[in-house]
């Protein structure tokens, strides 16, 4: 049995240590550790299991490394901010523990996040024996294995892919984002990019948009295309494909609230004065927008994130191909007090970490998911709570 320190006690902290928690004969000990104590606390009161507690800056390399002695895990889930991750894998490396994320490192000054951090740490552990499993949420995270699974099971050559992600369930809050607004809000207003015959190519924020008709009852929905990280891994891996995009859905709503804000200067990663004091303009809107983990009661209806790909299949024929989860927010809510956002990251950050435990994924560096051999992971989706589908179009 292993023992696993959960770094983060947003919503997708909460799910991985619920999902954790029910496999007591791969996780024996579980300890959860953020910045603020009472939400380790009441998420700990959630689970009929003993959970371990702690008060940790994941920003404070010598804490980590404290902590990481005193509990002794076998491995670490951060699922704490995107700017923490190369902290939490310094402390790693000092301390020879397996590292597992669920969304690449960026700076808090850029919002141009990449790969490229992380990936500079390969030889360090490799040298140290240690692995590092980054992305394992679902985008990125479970789309790598679809595609890695796609290529393994249908296709002689993938050329397109596109990565679509649909939240078709509504909080009937005016203005809120499923997951933590100042990363959600950095990534949107981004400039989209995508990857086209060898070159990446840039266009203007949620400029680009198509109907997409998603299964479940969802129906056609607007996407916009947008920057995720995982095209950058994956069109690194996967060589033969030439067209490699990323869409999301957003309501009216969220996008109207969106330009105003960003139209008055509240999106703003800079710093500004004000009476004196040095503030972040949407570091302080963070502190006024509703916390993603309370949305979990009030969100109902569905998401639908899949990969729609295109090439030549496995019989030397024209190939489309569409695979797909469909997660509802309310099951999510009465399974681990949390909506379906939070859900679809939570299940795949716990089974990489049961991959990697078990011994099933096993090398020492820096890995993505689409690294390793997809059909276990596939295989735990179904059993944990993501079963996935696949059409031939």
């Amino acid at each position: 049995m292993a023992r696993v320190l959960i770094i983060g006690a947003g919503g997708v902290g909460q799910v991985v240590v619920h999902k954790c928690a029910q496999v007591p004969e791969v996780f024996g000990e579980i300890c959860l550790a953020s910045r603020t104590i009472e939400k380790c606390r009441e998420i700990a009161s959630q689970i009929k299991r003993k959970i371990e507690i702690a008060q940790i800056d994941a920003d404070n390399v010598p804490q980590l490394v404290a902590l990481i002695r005193k509990f002794k895990p076998d491995v670490i889930v951060n699922v704490a901010l995107p700017y923490q991750d190369i902290h939490i894998m310094d402390a790693c490396l000092e301390t020879g523990v397996h590292y597992l994320d669920t969304a690449n490192y960026e700076s808090p000054e850029n919002p141009n996040f990449c790969y490229k951090w992380q990936w500079a740490y390969h030889r360090k552990f490799k040298e140290r024996g240690i692995m590092a499993l980054l992305g394992s949420g679902f985008d990125p995270g479970v789309t790598n294995v679809f595609t890695a699974w796609a290529q393994k099971k249908h296709f002689r050559r993938m050329d397109e892919l596109d990565i679509i992600d649909c939240n078709a369930g509504n909080h009937g809050m005016p203005f809120a984002t499923n997951f933590n607004p100042e990363i959600n809000i950095r990534e949107v207003t981004s400039k989209g990019c995508y990857f086209e015959n060898g070159k990446w190519k840039t266009v203007d924020s949620l400029s680009v948009s198509e109907n997409f008709y998603f299964p479940s009852n969802i129906g056609a929905k607007k996407i916009y295309l947008l920057y995720h990280e995982e095209l950058e891994s994956l069109v690194k891996n996967f060589k033969s494909i030439k067209k490699a995009r990323f869409w999301m859905t957003f309501s009216e709503s969220y996008l109207n609230h969106l330009k105003v804000l960003v139209n008055v200067g509240m999106t703003r990663i800079d710093e500004v004065d004000y009476r004196g004091v040095k503030i972040i303009p949407l570091q302080f809107l963070k502190t006024l927008l509703p916390d993603p983990a309370s949305l979990g009661p009030f969100t109902k209806g569905k998401t639908c994130i899949g990969c729609h790909i295109s090439g030549i299949g496995k019989d030397g024929k024209k190939k489309k191909y569409f695979i797909y989860n469909v997660c509802d927010h309310q099951k999510s809510y009465r399974e681990v007090k949390s909506q379906a956002i939070s859900y679809t990251t939570g299940v795949p950050a716990m089974i990489g970490a049961m991959l990697m435990v078990t011994g099933v994924w096993k090398k020492a560096g820096v890995f993505n998911m689409e690294q390793f051999d997809p059909e276990p992971f596939m295989e735990k989706l179904n059993e944990y709570g993501l079963p996935w589908k696949e059409v031939f179009l």
